[in-house]
């Protein structure tokens, strides 16, 4: 691989700056994610403690952006914004034979939640909502009880 001026054909410098480059940018969105988790991490912890021990059997994820099928799941309107998403069985709904089976799932969409928000303030309080409010459906709530408690 040639520093200098490549010959014909040569293409190794080009791909070393886009190796670079493209490296650079998953570091920089690698670290915006984890800074993202780390909020909804502490929604979490800041929870009363009664209230997190009725958290069961649930995992909750980051992603980037929700995919199209999140959208058939939530039956939410085109153009909507998706920042959050629960999968699975509601604690009220779970019966003697709920056992051995995957863990529910709360994911929480990084890029819609970053696009509504213009205060670093109301992006926190807006992952806040988003998590105690898909916390609100493991717990058993649909979407007017969710409005009834200020969580819609």
């Amino acid at each position: 691989m040639r520093f200098g001026n490549p010959k014909h054909g040569e293409t190794g410098v080009i791909l070393v700056k886009l190796g670079m480059v493209r490296s650079a940018r998953n570091v920089a969105r690698k670290a915006r994610l984890q800074r993202f988790h780390s909020l909804v991490s502490r929604v979490v912890r800041e929870l009363p403690a009664d209230v997190r021990q009725l958290i069961d059997n649930v995992a909750i994820v980051v992603e980037e952006e929700p995919l199209p099928e999140h959208f058939e799941d939530n039956d939410a309107d085109d153009g909507d914004e998706l920042f959050g998403l629960y999968q699975g069985i509601p604690r009220t709904d779970r019966g003697t034979s709920y056992s051995l089976v995957t863990p529910d799932r709360i994911i929480i969409f990084a890029g819609p939640l970053e696009r509504a928000c213009g205060s670093r303030r109301e992006f926190e309080d807006q992952i806040r909502i988003t998590v105690l409010h898909e916390l609100g459906h493991h717990l058993g709530f649909d979407e007017a009880g969710l409005d009834v408690i200020g969580l819609s």
